[in-house]
């Protein structure tokens, strides 16, 4: 039954004063175990303080609006004010009193809640989209297949997004980089594959010990196998296509399927992430002094260290770790070398780095794959100097602020990637 106005309004004011006195710890426990699931108390301030990172802090937090919504849920937005700009942050109030996130999700919204809308090289009239489903049981996700129009056989990618809970088209506020990827590589005659992560669509029947393996290998490897089965695809031609974590993971779901004939790799990660999540931190407290405290730092910093030191161990307690990650996962993510996995397959890799991006950058993760492949003749290594880590254009430094316009995937890397993907 969907909670009455008055009830849903003091729900979020309470989530609203848990965000302006910034104890996230408290927060996460408004929400609903999905919602928990997939969003950690260390991942909501990361993100709270990127959101307030450049637009001089938060100066006021505005009443909550509710608007309907689905089945028993309630939208309810959350106007902040900050000193140089704003954003507002969406989520759903359930009939039990919970924050829930798979409607409407919970995002922070800046640009007046835009939305996405397709990029001018994409060509609707060039390829026709079908529904498909990857798996079986109740962890199976919905995915999309996107065929260019006539007989093929064409190249096909499947799109791995990157890491945390994003559907097949990897939104992120008004933008949809995966989507953009498919829609304008299928208008250049490449099928593409793309589909919901189990973070995204089964949170809820995730289990404690989840990791990076369970997170990608099962549905990437499923869409593998579907493509392989549709007639317009030319089997050996399927190439893995992963942005930032989904880039990481690349080389190890290819060396469990040798029919890969080839990966493309946008900003993928290759500095450990312990260390990583250490450097965005501390990248964003600097953008924002007074986003992310001193002690907040030193937090992260000791989860990290123990991440790294010999006393992890399988029963380390998450909330002992960075985002609230279990020991299993890091446990995994410790042991895997995305780079010599790489350099182990002998095979074709398109590998593209944003000059503008933060997150991964040139300077900490590119340059472990130019060092482990520069004599070989079958990668290429370019930056697209003025993409960030979405590879959007733009110029100067990238920041937060910039996930929150309205963008697309430049049209230089779309080329670039097609281009690569219809070689010989």
């Amino acid at each position: 039954m969907r909670m009455d106005e008055v009830g849903t309004l003091e729900v979020a004011r309470g989530f609203s004063a848990l965000l302006r006195a910034e104890a996230f710890a408290e927060t996460v426990e408004l929400f609903a175990p999905p919602l928990r699931a997939a969003v950690s108390a260390d991942a909501l301030r990361l993100a709270w303080a990127a959101q307030i990172a450049e637009q001089g802090g938060v100066g006021l937090i505005g009443e909550p609006v509710s608007e309907p919504g689905e089945a028993d849920l309630v939208r309810v937005r959350i106007p902040v004010a900050c000193a140089d700009g704003g954003f507002t942050v969406v989520t759903s109030v359930g009939g039990d009193g919970l924050l829930h996130g798979l409607l409407h999700g919970l995002r922070f919204d800046r640009d007046g809640g835009a939305e996405w809308q397709p990029p001018h090289y994409a060509d609707p009239a060039r390829f026709t989209e079908r529904e498909v489903v990857l798996g079986t049981g109740p962890l199976a996700v919905p995915g999309t297949l996107t065929l260019p129009v006539g007989p093929g056989p064409w190249p096909a990618a499947v799109l791995l997004s990157g890491g945390g809970a994003f559907d097949r088209d990897g939104s992120s506020g008004p933008n949809k980089p995966l989507k953009d990827l498919a829609w304008g590589l299928a208008t250049r005659q490449v099928a593409v594959l793309r589909f919901d992560k189990a973070t995204f669509a089964h949170p809820e029947l995730l289990p404690a010990d989840f990791t990076m393996a369970d997170e990608y290998l099962p549905d990437a490897l499923a869409a593998v196998r579907l493509l392989q089965g549709q007639p317009e695809v030319a089997p050996d031609r399927i190439h893995l296509l992963g942005h930032s974590m989904g880039g990481k993971v690349a080389p190890r779901i290819a060396a469990a399927a040798p029919s890969i004939s080839g990966l493309v790799l946008l900003a993928a990660d290759a500095q450990p992430m312990h260390e990583a999540v250490v450097r965005v931190a501390r990248h964003l407290a600097a953008l924002a002094p007074g986003s992310i405290t001193d002690e907040a730092l030193a937090t992260l910093a000791r989860q990290a260290a123990l991440v790294a030191g010999p006393e992890l161990t399988a029963d380390t307690p998450s909330e002992l770790l960075p985002l609230g990650f279990s020991a299993a996962y890091w446990l995994d993510l410790r042991a895997y070398d995305p780079v010599a996995t790489a350099a182990g397959l002998g095979r074709p890799m398109l590998i593209l780095q944003g000059g503008r991006d933060y997150q991964v950058t040139v300077a900490d993760d590119l340059t472990r794959w130019q060092a482990a492949f520069a004599d070989r003749t079958e990668v290429t290594i370019r930056v697209h100097e003025d993409a960030d880590h979405q590879f959007c254009a733009g110029t100067g430094p990238a920041t937060p602020a910039d996930y929150a316009r309205p963008g697309h995937v430049a049209p230089a890397a779309i080329d670039e990637i097609a281009t690569w993907l219809a070689r010989p």
